[in-house]
């Protein structure tokens, strides 16, 4: 049965007017058109009284701004509207691919009534998977981007391995995405419904790491938490748990993890009794394990036990051929993050990236991105052009702005640590070593740089 417009007025009018849901349109200027009775309740207000004012007039933290800009939808998330919490949706409304307003609708007026409803979606039930806001895979396979063969055969070979239980070993250098395969492994097979524990070996001081994998009991060392603590093993049962950086796990460590390898079990730190835990553990290093082991640095028993499936990631000046989709996909990403509205680049800036060998991979292109970005911004610039790469334009400053001798003396140490580990092949320690500063410090450099 066709519905007339008459018809189509009345539900529509009726889903406005629900004394359940408060509902609130803006035009392209986000000045409010609609609004309804539930919504005009909640700011304390009489409809007509909001009525072609700019919404930021009415709550000034909204977000509809935001949406009209970016055409971002979010369909979930905590706001405080007059003092009171909602749960509510933004999304943008288009017309002839334009956008021409947004629409938010508050889904439930009141925390409890979220509550309830995530009762009824997850019944207690023990053999349900366990649910953590902490311990979850973030991403999927369709989140790496890139056409490049190899790139491709790794993906394949994730999904392959992803429903079964064998341990997998993740290589490649830093930047390459280890971590993102290691999630997208995890997401794309059956334990997906269970948590994904993430360590970094590098992270934790060496007297501290059997703890943070295993766990203690009460008094077992001075400051001790009261009644113990669940090691990252036990939180990961039914799930994956992900070794990052396993090619410096010190060599006590590594006798430890290969007897939970074998066995599946382990003793908490002070403990007299074994837990048991069905944790997955994929593995990742940048490393070559193959000569740490010959130089007695990695147990040549474990590097076989955690080499069951081997998962080669290709460097990025290996994937020149997909320069021009990540950049699109990363300045998209960036101006989410930054609240900024690039266009793209331009052809010339294009080229500049697809001549540099990329030592940082492509966590260094979204740091270069970044920077660019921040640079067309300051230059009232709508794309990035070549002089937004200064460290790429043969080493020299370039831009139409002048840096500040901290921003000189950053890009310089930028350029030093690049070339170094390069001639390293990404060997962090023997980096640090060559630089004659201590590792933690090149790690917080790293980071600074968004190369960690």
């Amino acid at each position: 049965m066709k519905i007339n417009d008459q018809e189509m007025l009345n539900i529509v009018e009726h889903m406005i007017d629900n004394p359940y849901m408060g509902v609130i349109y803006v035009n392209a200027k986000c000045e409010i058109l609609v609004v309804n009775e539930t919504f005009a309740e909640i700011l304390s207000v009489k409809t007509d009284a909001l009525l072609g004012k700019h919404i930021n007039e009415i709550i000034p933290d909204s977000r509809l701004p935001h949406t009209i800009k970016t055409g971002e939808t979010n369909l979930c998330e905590l706001c405080i509207v007059n003092n009171q919490k909602l749960i509510s949706m933004r999304v943008p409304i288009y017309n002839n691919g334009k956008i021409v307003g947004a629409m938010s609708k508050t889904l439930f007026l009141d925390i409890s009534t979220a509550r309830n409803m995530m009762e009824l979606i997850e019944p207690d039930n023990q053999s349900a998977p366990i649910s953590s806001n902490k311990f979850f895979g973030k991403y999927c396979l369709d989140d790496i981007i890139g056409n490049n063969a190899k790139l491709c055969r790794a993906k394949s070979l994730s999904l392959q391995v992803a429903n079964n239980n064998s341990n997998v070993l993740i290589i490649g250098e830093s930047g390459t995405g280890k971590e993102l395969f290691a999630h997208a492994i995890h997401n794309a097979g059956q334990r997906k419904d269970y948590p994904f524990v993430r360590i970094n070996c590098t992270c934790i001081p060496e007297n501290l790491l059997e703890s943070e994998l295993f766990g203690y009991e009460e008094g077992a060392f001075t400051g001790a938490r009261k009644g113990g603590k669940k090691g990252k093993f036990e939180l990961a049962d039914r799930g994956t748990i992900f070794l990052d950086e396993i090619g410096e796990m010190p060599l006590n460590m590594q006798t430890k993890l290969l007897s939970f390898l074998q066995e599946k079990e382990f003793e908490p730190v002070g403990a007299n009794y074994t837990i048991q835990s069905n944790a997955r553990v994929i593995a990742a290093t940048n490393t070559d394990l193959e000569k740490a082991v010959a130089e007695g640095r990695f147990r040549e028993d474990l590097y076989y036990r955690l080499n069951v499936v081997s998962l080669m990631l290709p460097p990025l000046r290996d994937r020149i051929d997909d320069i021009s989709l990540l950049t699109e996909f990363l300045i998209k990403k960036l101006n989410r993050q930054l609240l900024t509205n690039i266009e793209g680049i331009d052809i010339e800036a294009l080229k500049l990236l697809e001549k540099y060998s990329w030592p940082g991979n492509i966590r260094e292109l979204e740091n270069l991105l970044e920077r660019a970005i921040n640079l067309a911004l300051l230059e009232c610039e709508k794309r990035i052009i070549p002089t937004h790469f200064p460290t790429l334009q043969n080493n020299k400053i370039e831009s139409k702005t002048t840096l500040s001798l901290n921003e000189a003396v950053e890009n310089l140490e930028y350029q030093l640590i690049m070339k170094t580990l390069r001639s390293n092949n990404n060997n962090k320690t023997v980096t640090a070593r060559m630089l004659d500063i201590h590792p933690s410090v090149l790690y917080r450099k790293l980071k600074k740089y968004n190369l960690a």
